[in-house]
């Protein structure tokens, strides 16, 4: 087919705006400056290196620890080296980049200037299933990049595809399909393709990856790394982009840097991990509007209010469109008042609970069957672990502050009333020591020591969800806003329950903070 021909057909290709890396939506976004987010990118480049390697390369993480970062750097570095094959960058504030429906033919015609022997094999493609844009997702793969993989020449090198925010795609089910029709290429002969996919870790697409036959993928997850590297990367970040900002107007002009390392290390405990509240701040501090330095006096004031100015603006927005996608739904319209007020109890309780505990054990505390249905989506703002006897816990404090802030959680089905929460709580923990009973463990033997006594069968009558019952039914009742009814519940538990709850305390080893609830209670009721 002649050039002209090719290009004519070629042009045809509806291409999503805003997709690729390098396109002029990302122009400002950061790449990760050197010597940060060493070994993600290593474990990136071992696995591209390796010819044995998985198909697809999972790079996962909750929202805010910079995986499009890292993944436009990647795709940035392939391209220099002529290794990058197409990039789609998913968006769910940007049209075409916001769903699948362009995915493919944006992938097809990315890979036409990649890999210039799939031109002519494209575009009679193109020219053989006329409209091929509007058809099934798997029959653009398989017709526009599939087939014309196949019949191309062999080529001695490997190339990969890069997908980033994979979950910002509007439709699970779309997710799961791309990842299993994109698998179909792990057998090719001719041309040796990888992908690179990032995302949070969202229970639709874990679902996929797993579903794919075979040792398909390989997985990392930012949220593994160890702390202290994260943080240095994070003052890296805070040292080099500062430093921009410290002869702007308003700033001394003195030899010693600014801010100096004190307010380093206390931007980088703020930012906490999250690269996300760490660009974030930097760009509310180099705001033209107000000096650096009265910027940066709002950010370090602590319960400081600063409205629409507020440094975690982006991340409210972040969470607000997380929850009402993965909670709610793009296919309801409205959020079911039960929904709704099991989402605050549940997670209401989780991130105001003072000890970790076991999704199982929550839902035994919370007196509900099971609490996973609700837990399943939140999979990129918790740990949600697949067995339910391991711990859940939110991955990063600035959640929980958002849920429990009125004015920055400003959708009211996930706003979260941390004195009603912890009322909550307490209610229910009332309840578990109404249970409690005299000789709890049945040892049969009331002189027995507690040393004696097997680890094993303390906790196999005292589970997790009862000793937490015992340990701070308490203080979630000072932390509460109670009515007369609550007060009711405290005088039946003295009057029935009291000497039940302290051989349970004596038993896990608590009576030395029984003693101190005791004293307080005393306080309160005589307040009462």
């Amino acid at each position: 087919m002649q050039t002209w021909k090719q290009q004519k057909y070629l042009s045809k290709l509806p291409e999503a705006e805003g997709a690729a890396y390098n396109d002029r939506l990302w122009e400002h976004e950061d790449h990760c400056l050197p010597d940060t987010r060493v070994e993600p990118r290593q474990r990136i480049v071992d696995w591209f290196e390796d010819p044995n390697g998985e198909y697809i390369f999972w790079l996962n993480g909750m929202a805010g620890t910079g995986k499009s970062t890292i993944s436009r750097t990647v795709a940035c570095g392939l391209a220099e080296k002529e290794r990058l094959a197409a990039s789609f960058f998913f968006s769910r504030d940007h049209g075409d980049i916001s769903h699948a429906g362009h995915f493919f033919t944006t992938i097809a015609s990315q890979l036409t200037r990649s890999l210039p022997v799939l031109r002519p094999l494209i575009s009679q493609a193109i020219q053989k299933h006329s409209n091929i844009w509007k058809q099934k997702l798997s029959e653009q793969w398989k017709y526009l990049i599939l087939d014309p993989l196949k019949k191309a020449p062999a080529q001695s090198i490997q190339l990969v595809i890069v997908i980033d925010a994979l979950d910002e795609c509007d439709s699970k089910d779309d997710m799961q399909l791309i990842l299993k029709l994109l698998a179909q290429a792990r057998c090719l002969e001719t041309i040796r393709l990888r992908v690179l996919v990032t995302s949070r870790p969202e229970t639709p697409i874990l679902l996929g990856l797993r579903n794919l036959p075979g040792e398909a993928y390989k997985d990392f997850a930012l949220h593994n790394i160890p702390p202290p590297t994260v943080n240095q990367d994070i003052s890296i970040f805070f040292r080099r982009k500062l430093s921009s900002v410290k002869s702007a107007p308003g700033l001394s002009t003195t030899s010693t840097p600014w801010p100096g390392e004190p307010t380093i290390q206390r931007l980088v405990e703020k930012a906490a991990g999250l690269f996300t509240y760490a660009a974030t701040i930097y760009r509310f501090i180099r705001d033209d509007n107000y000096t650096p330095e009265e910027q940066l006096s709002v950010i370090l004031e602590e319960g400081h209010d600063t409205l629409s100015q507020s440094p975690t603006k982006h991340l409210d927005d972040m969470y607000t469109k997380l929850l009402q996608h993965s909670v709610v739904g793009k296919q309801t319209v409205s959020m079911d008042d039960h929904l709704a007020v099991r989402f605050r109890k549940i997670v209401g309780s989780i991130i105001i609970m003072s000890d970790i505990m076991a999704a199982e054990e929550i839902a035994k505390l919370l007196h509900l069957p099971t609490i996973s249905t609700t837990l399943a989506s939140l999979g990129s703002v918790s740990n949600v672990p697949e067995n339910e006897g391991q711990p859940v816990q939110i991955f990063h404090p600035s959640f929980r502050d958002f849920l429990l802030d009125s004015q920055r959680c400003l959708d009211s089905r996930f706003s979260i009333d941390p004195r009603e929460a912890h009322i909550t709580l307490f209610r229910n923990c009332m309840m578990l020591l109404a249970e409690l009973r005299q000789d709890l463990c049945n040892l049969r033997e009331p002189g027995v020591s507690v040393g004696d006594i097997p680890e094993r069968i303390i906790q196999q009558y005292i589970p997790a969800h009862i000793h937490y019952a015992c340990r701070y039914w308490f203080h979630h009742f000072q932390l509460g806003n109670p009515i007369q009814e609550d007060m009711d519940r405290i005088l039946r538990f003295l009057e029935q329950d009291f000497l039940h709850w302290l051989e349970a305390l004596s038993l896990i080893r608590e009576v030395s903070n029984g003693v101190l609830i005791v004293a307080d209670l005393e306080m309160t009721l005589k307040v009462s």
